[in-house]
């Protein structure tokens, strides 16, 4: 595995690049304080790992630039783990026992995270999460704090059941891949579509390395599904979408879309352009939401990302990442500690103040003040980045506080709607 680490000293520091186990020495800062991770920056996921590791090192540079934390310097140290949750257990051994960092952050998504719980546990470490669904359920590690915007399953597809049965729809399909984020997604949502009376008429696991879509939606077009709730990773959302617009769904579907990544992420968006109208889907920000922070911080972003040539507009993680920050630095200056059960004990006792708006975890470090909203994508055209920018391009239908229009259905007709 090619793996690269990169430090950040100061506001002003640059990125330095190594291989091998041997340790780095600072010649910028006595006694930094080390905070460790890896970020997919290549393969399925890089798209989405890039734009939350500059969010990130943002974040180093502005509590760097401060002093650090209680005057030490941050050295942030990270390794490119390519999506794959084969990497992530040897890169936070080596980050925990040749790097010897202080604090630990996750990885982003579920499968790169499931696999390091129990050696996080085991360590009796802090891990702060990036955006993975229901990694801490049987490990029940009570120093997990995840920076997702969302609980369990029902939560997830509240708004999307609730505005697919205001429209009549009482049969749904579930297509989800076979993986450890689609399938917690999937587990959790069957039993909450029943108990709401719906009737399943299709249930479809499929490969992650499945790409030809048209056998699967042709059979759910044959099912006469109502209600088509999906659960994938960005490669195969964008498949689907693509395949959905070939085939069809039929005329009878109210709607379709629910827990589908990458769909949040810009270049998909504004690769898939019109084909996305009608879609419904989860979401943590969309322009017009009222989160403190987010507008300045994605002002900042911005120039940053041109510069990169990376997700230029940057809505979904990097805000929520550079709140993992923020909490950790609230933490640290409130106990006047970097230990981890010190740190860990005061996340759990107090609400934070982030960019995102205030964050407070259950007993099981999820969000309990729970804000995740479901958007139905209108009027979009092709190949058009700056239409994203505007409220209109996607509409809130879910929760009542966010929402910023109705829900038009059937898809059909959504599909159409300006």
């Amino acid at each position: 595995m090619n793996k690269l680490r990169r430090k950040l000293l100061g506001a002003s520091s640059a990125a330095a690049l190594v291989s091998g186990l041997a340790p780095v020495g600072s010649a910028l800062a006595a006694d930094p304080i080390k905070i460790g991770m890896s970020m997919p920056q290549t393969g399925p996921l890089g798209g989405g790992g890039v734009a939350a590791l500059l969010a990130l090192k943002m974040w180093v540079e502005d509590v760097n630039a401060k002093g650090g934390l209680l005057g030490r310097k941050v050295d942030f140290i990270y390794y490119d783990d390519q999506g794959n949750p084969a990497n992530t257990p040897g890169i936070y051994t080596k980050l925990l026992d040749v790097d010897k960092v202080d604090l630990l952050i996750a990885p982003y998504a579920t499968g790169p995270t499931a696999p390091i719980m129990p050696l996080v546990k085991q360590r009796n470490k802090l891990l702060m999460g990036n955006f993975s669904f229901q990694v801490n359920g049987k490990t029940k590690h009570d120093m997990w704090f995840n920076n997702a915007p969302w609980n369990t399953a029902d939560g997830w597809a509240k708004g999307f059941l609730e505005a697919g049965r205001s429209a009549g729809g009482k049969t749904a399909a579930i297509l989800a891949e076979d993986g450890e984020f689609a399938q917690n997604l999937a587990d959790g949502a069957r039993p909450y579509f029943k108990s709401q009376g719906l009737n399943i008429v299709y249930d479809q696991n499929y490969p992650p390395t499945t790409k030809d879509f048209s056998s699967l939606i042709r059979a759910i077009r044959a099912s006469k599904a109502e209600i088509v709730f999906i659960a994938s990773y960005p490669a195969a959302s964008a498949a689907i979408v693509n395949s959905i617009n070939e085939i069809g769904l039929g005329p009878q579907v109210k709607i379709v879309g629910g827990g589908m990544v990458g769909l949040q992420f810009t270049p998909i968006a504004v690769n898939l352009g019109s084909k996305l109208n009608g879609f419904v889907n989860y979401h943590v920000y969309v322009p017009g939401m009222k989160l403190p922070g987010v507008e300045a911080f994605l002002k900042r972003y911005t120039v940053r990302a041109k510069a990169e040539k990376i997700d230029e507009l940057g809505y979904y993680l990097p805000p929520f990442n550079y709140a993992i920050g923020e909490m950790l630095e609230q933490a640290i200056n409130a106990t006047k500690s970097f230990d981890d059960r010190k740190l860990a004990d005061y996340l759990h006792k107090n609400e934070l103040k982030t960019i995102v708006g205030p964050i407070k975890f259950g007993a099981d470090g999820e969000r309990s003040n729970v804000r995740l909203i479901t958007a139905q994508f209108r009027g979009l055209k092709d190949k058009d980045q700056e239409q994203f920018r505007s409220n209109k391009a996607q509409v809130v239908v879910a929760p009542a506080d966010d929402k910023t229009g109705d829900f038009i259905a059937p898809y059909s007709a959504a599909a159409k709607a300006k």
